[in-house]
Parts: C-alpha cells; structure tokens; sequence
C-alpha cells in the first residue's frame, strides 16, 4: 500500500484515545493523534502530526502544530469549534454544526484550509 502522507508524519509516533473528550479535556502529542469517541466544545487536541477522530469533532483541533502543513484532520462527524493547521486557521460556516454529511478530511491546498469529503487512498 502507498503511503501518501508526507514522511515527516507518517514516521511519527501514534496515541491512540479510547474514549471520548469533554470540555476541559485537553490532548497534547507531538505525533498523530486518533481519537475513538468524540470531541467535545471545549475539548482541544493538539498533535504534531494527523488528528484522526472516529466520532464528532465538535472541539478545537489543531493539526501540524510544529509547522508541518502536510498534516490533515480527518473525522465522522466534522464540526469543529476552529480547526488548524500549522499556522493557518479557519473555522466552520455558522450552523454547519447539524448538516449531515460523509466523513470530511481538512487539509492545506494552496496555502489555503480546505475540506472536503475523505477519500480512502488506493
């Protein structure tokens, strides 16, 4: 299998969270992050590498934290409170929040934060 992400992440190491964040709660790795629940308003991840939330993402993430524009964020559920990453941060149209929609993947396209549906790699 082809690895498409950039080597700078893919070779980082991996945290695995098995539960849901709450407000308050706080994740801070300097790899990639995987979340197996949900991300709360008020929850905050922070990962040098890719955020991967099997869930909601309804909390403020910030992917590529040291600078690495390749890094993406990926979730079920994409409604994040503010998205980052590296230096570039957006966050989503108001009411975007309750709109249903496939698994959504954030990432950087010329040096702009873009969003769209998440496509497996082949």
């Amino acid at each position: 299998m082809r690895n498409s992400w950039p080597a700078s992440i893919s070779n980082r190491p991996t945290m695995l969270y098995e539960k849901s964040l709450r407000s308050g709660q706080n994740i801070n790795f300097d790899g990639n992050v995987v979340v197996l629940g949900d991300v709360n308003p008020g929850a905050e991840i922070v990962a040098g590498g890719h955020i991967l939330v099997l869930g909601a993402l309804r909390g403020l993430v910030h992917a590529g934290a040291n600078g690495e524009e390749g890094a993406t964020v990926t979730a079920l559920h994409f409604a994040p409170t503010q998205l980052r990453i590296a230096s570039h941060i957006t966050r989503p149209p108001d009411g975007a929040e309750n709109e249903q929609k496939p698994p959504e993947t954030a990432r950087i396209k010329n040096d702009e934060v873009v969003i769209e549906k998440y496509k497996a790699p082949r």
